[in-house]
């Protein structure tokens, strides 16, 4: 087993884990406005999006996408789209809460500020989600994204030769998604907190608004690769 081919993926996928980016917005969106269940639900799911992905990777299979013109501009125009629809129903979140009084949101925060359940803060502004639907989210989230495949397609190609035994990819596979899980499950357990959640409220637009902006330039980039392909 390579122990220093595993430091260089984990090292390297670290990195990109704390990197803002799609993954990230949802879970800070999802943890700051859903019950803990939720948000771990979600974590758990960008995880085993990871977790597939590079299963995908490692078999080849991702290889097979990429160099196939048809299927590689079918994963970037699904992608794109999921992403877009993402984030422009985010932006019409933050638009909608925008709209109404706040006052009456302050009011009802007031009220609640002696509950410490998240559940209490989750009813204020946002419709809840159910585990699955965390669950779902974050999976279509990192599975759909176009950049994440070509990030790992990416990064096994060169670092995983020929060479490497089959117990190393084994592990490095294990590696990432419990470097996944465990960074945002920490994310999840971090900022579901009812008090973290209550401070954040007056901050929930935002929130959506910038989650939205992140979601729709992703998309708009992966379009303007995608036309790039379509016009070469």
């Amino acid at each position: 087993m390579d122990l220093s081919l595993l430091l260089t993926l984990g090292v390297i996928h670290t990195v990109a884990l704390i990197s803002p980016g799609p993954d990230f917005a949802i879970m800070v969106k999802i943890a700051t406005q859903q019950h803990r269940n939720t948000a771990l639900a979600a974590a758990a799911g960008i995880s085993v999006a990871i977790l597939a992905h590079t299963i995908l990777s490692l078999t080849g299979v991702s290889l097979v996408i990429k160099s196939s013109y048809i299927l590689y501009l079918v994963v970037q125009i699904a992608g794109a789209s999921y992403l877009a629809w993402m984030g422009f129903s985010a932006l019409r979140s933050g638009m909608a809460i925008w709209r109404k009084p706040l006052a009456s949101v302050d009011d009802e925060a007031n009220d609640n500020v002696q509950d410490t359940s998240a559940d209490s803060v989750s009813k204020i502004c946002v419709i809840p989600m159910s585990q699955r639907q965390g669950f779902l989210t974050g999976l279509y989230t990192n599975l759909l994204n176009p950049k994440a495949l070509v990030f790992f397609l990416t990064l096994f190609s060169a670092l995983i030769t020929p060479d490497v035994t089959a117990s190393t990819k084994l592990v490095s596979a294990v590696l990432l998604f419990v470097l996944s899980l465990a960074w945002f499950g920490l994310l999840a357990v971090m900022l579901s907190k009812a008090q973290v959640q209550l401070k954040l409220q007056r901050l929930t637009p935002i929130i959506d608004v910038v989650i939205g902006v992140i979601f729709m330039s992703v998309a708009v980039a992966v379009a303007i690769v995608t036309n790039l392909v379509l016009t070469a």
